[in-house]
């Protein structure tokens, strides 16, 4: 009892103080930092974390009450690890419960759905192995968030230690320094320095130099640079002398600028082989495979279009994506970019279409846009199948060929009667091998225009930033050398637009010496006005950071204000040539990725289409050339032919061929993207949105463009060399 009147007396006694120093001032004295309470960090978290992850939460909190499997002491501490870096709300023991529990209800259902649907053992035996092969993986899902959790966490570090070496330089508050970081950086890791100042407020440590202490542990098997400058800083408290006190915070950025470019560096050496694996694995031997599979298809009667489906669409394409995503799991700490709709919530509105009548601002989602045209063009490459279940006779074109089931030597649609079953199959018209064209067409435009639109105009407004921090470190020192000379903020901002006239950053200073002349408004107001204030049109964490920087050391005088604006502009100058080398480090590398994405692979397989295209027609046509000769022979003659019409198969109809190979390709581009965007900007999902909508239109209209061309004229060359070789 006599404690709490203690604190009281105590609190009392603060507030009475902070009200008089408020009068004799005149100004309001800056309260103790806001530390998030267990509500506003809960709210934090729930808004963060993506809702995938939280129905994740509930299966494995689902699973371990219907099956409650423990895992062993090694592996619940691993997984334990992982959980508490993503703040996960669940048990080592559900999320194992769950990787059993998912496979079987997946074999069961999946079993049972394609017996009754394919009537195929081979879909039922497809589903009960794929089912074993996913508890391993699910096993290990908490391990691969946190994979993915570090990798955005580890590319906002350089930035976090910026921020806080930044504050601490003209204030020396440890926790203030841990708040303004977490107000400028983008979450992940805005939720890691709250959750150590939530620590401390729960009191679950004591301090908050503990509660950090305890952070940082998570992060010593992959990022011990990281550990090191928050030591130094930490160091930085106890210096008795200035000089030594900002040796020991320049020192904490400069070790992890170093380790940083050390650690990329060695990452770029080891990258060769992997990225080599994977362009053969992904690529070149799907590539060859393709060539080889129209012979082996035509020759392997009970293999069928659906089984080389799941091969390629599925199979391949899940190891590409998983051998790519290790890759990415081994990136070390980088410089990144972040989406800036996701931190202003006032750019959100640009990743619609936005149309403008008179005063009148529509906004659209791109959703509308790609699903009308995906469907659009799916519909245009199912019309063979479509037109053939209506009833509609077969039409052809080219030279009269009354061996051919519509009379011309090319048929739109050319069903045929199966050799072994006698059902009717195809299409193997050459028109209808080109409208399928269509169909992986609607995929790879639908899905890339929705990502391009949804980008496009937010990517703009981050590039005009980032034009603008690549000048703000000049304008920086050229704004505090005008402090220096003790020149009123206010004049000193404007004598800075005037010297930097046509470029983005005096355009942004122009800005605040406008809104302080005309509007009145002070250099604070002039910055931050959430209407009017320049950060509106310029939005950026590291400009923004700046300013509060420059807002908070001119209350102590031009010359400290000039002083720590000067540090301000070595700092951002080292980061963006620490960034510059490492760009050049993967430059190699990165180039021969896109090179891949954007021409090698649907070059190669537009011309594999081709070629596949030309050898099914002309088996087809010598099929169907013996099987008259058979007919027209009798007794021992015919023994011979009928014996090498036994060899040839009913064959893949180039129509469902393509399909594959077209939606492989689509597939592939995607993939390829995610990991170079990943391996050249690590977590950056603005980029991957805006290359996913470059890289899936432009290569899915190459290679649409390629394998029609092929197509259609290794078709003609074959059809001519067949008539002229069969009338002979």
């Amino acid at each position: 009892m006599p404690k709490e009147i203690d604190k009281q007396k105590l609190k009392s006694l603060m507030e009475l103080y902070k009200t008089q120093l408020e009068k004799e001032l005149g100004a309001k004295v800056e309260e103790y930092p806001s530390k998030p309470t267990t509500k506003e960090y809960r709210e934090f978290k729930e808004e963060f974390l993506p809702r995938q992850m939280t129905i994740y939460e509930k299966l494995c909190n689902l699973s371990e009450k219907l099956l409650k499997i423990k895992p062993d002491a090694k592996q619940a501490q691993v997984i334990q690890e992982s959980i508490d870096i993503t703040h996960l709300n669940i048990t080592p023991a559900g999320a194992v419960s769950f990787s059993f529990l998912m496979p079987i209800a997946a074999a069961l259902f999946g079993s049972l759905f394609a017996f009754l649907v394919f009537q195929s053992n081979f879909f039922v035996l497809l589903f009960v192995i794929g089912a074993a092969c996913m508890i391993k993986p699910l096993a290990r899902t908490p391990e691969f968030i946190a994979n993915n959790w570090r990798l955005k966490s580890s590319n906002q570090m350089v930035l976090c230690i910026f921020y806080v070496v930044t504050y601490m330089r003209h204030t020396s508050n440890l926790e203030k320094a841990i708040e303004f970081a977490s107000q400028h950086l983008a979450p992940p890791l805005a939720l890691d320095m709250k959750k150590v100042l939530w620590d401390v407020e729960t009191e679950k440590y004591s301090s908050v130099k503990e509660s950090l202490d305890m952070y940082l542990e998570t992060w010593k098997k992959w990022n011990l640079e990281f550990i090191e400058s928050f030591h130094l800083i930490e160091s930085s408290l106890y210096e008795g002398e200035e000089s030594r006190r900002l040796n020991a915070l320049d020192k904490a950025l400069d070790v992890i600028l170093d380790e940083t470019y050390e650690k990329m560096l060695h990452y770029a050496h080891n990258l060769q082989n992997p990225i080599t694996m994977l362009h053969m694995l992904g690529i070149i031997l799907p590539i060859l495979g393709l060539v080889i599979l129209p012979l082996v298809v035509s020759f392997m009667e009970n293999v069928r279009w659906y089984h080389l489906a799941v091969i390629y669409n599925v199979i391949l394409t899940v190891v590409v994506y998983y051998l790519g995503k290790s890759i990415l799991s081994k990136r070390p700490t980088g410089y990144g970019n972040t989406d800036i709709a996701e931190e202003n919530p006032e750019l959100k509105k640009y990743r619609n279409v936005l149309i403008k009548f008179g005063n009148k601002e529509f906004q659209i989602s791109p959703i509308f846009f790609s699903v009308f045209l995906g469907v659009a063009l799916f519909l245009l490459g199912l019309s063979p199948i479509l037109l053939h279940a209506a009833g509609l006779p077969d039409f052809g074109f080219g030279d009269e060929d009354l061996a051919a089931s519509c009379g011309h030597r090319y048929c739109f649609l050319e069903y045929r009667t199966s050799s072994a079953t006698g059902q009717e199959i195809g299409p193997y018209g050459l028109g209808a091998s080109v409208m399928s064209l269509f169909i992986p067409l609607s995929f790879g435009l639908a899905i890339g225009l929705y990502y391009r639109l949804k980008s496009k105009n937010v990517i703009k407004i981050r590039d005009r930033a980032k034009q603008l921090e690549l000048e703000f470190a000049n304008a920086l020192f050229q704004l505090g050398n005008r402090l220096g000379d003790n020149l009123p903020v206010e004049i000193a901002v404007g004598k800075v637009a005037d010297v930097m006239e046509g470029t983005v950053s005096g355009s942004f200073f122009q800005l605040v010496s406008m809104n302080i002349r005309r509007l009145g408004m002070g250099i604070e107001k002039a910055i931050f006005d959430p209407l009017h204030g320049a950060l509106v049109s310029f939005p950026s964490n590291l400009i923004e950071s700046s300013m509060k920087v420059l807002t908070q050391a001119i209350k102590k005088g031009p010359l400290i204000a000039a002083q720590a604006l000067t540090n301000v502009a070595r700092y951002i100058k080292e980061i963006h040539k620490v960034n510059e080398r490492l760009k050049d480090l993967m430059a190699d590398i990165i180039a021969s990725m896109h090179s891949q994405i954007k021409f090698l692979t649907p070059a190669i397989a537009g011309v594999v289409i081709g070629i596949t295209s030309m050898i099914t027609a002309i088996l087809g046509k010598l099929s169907g050339q013996l099987q008259q000769v058979t007919e027209s022979a009798g007794g021992a003659e015919a023994a011979a032919p009928t014996g090498i019409i036994s060899l040839f198969g009913d064959g893949i109809p180039t129509y469902y061929f393509q399909l594959i190979v077209g939606i492989y390709v689509v597939q592939i581009t995607f993939i390829l993207t995610v990991i170079a965007n990943g391996v050249e900007n690590g977590s950056d999902k603005l980029n991957e949105r805006y290359q996913l909508g470059n890289n899936l239109i432009r290569s899915t209209l190459l290679y649409i463009f390629i394998s029609g061309a092929v197509m259609l004229l290794f078709n003609i060359i074959a059809g001519r060399i067949l008539t002229a070789t069969l009338s002979s």
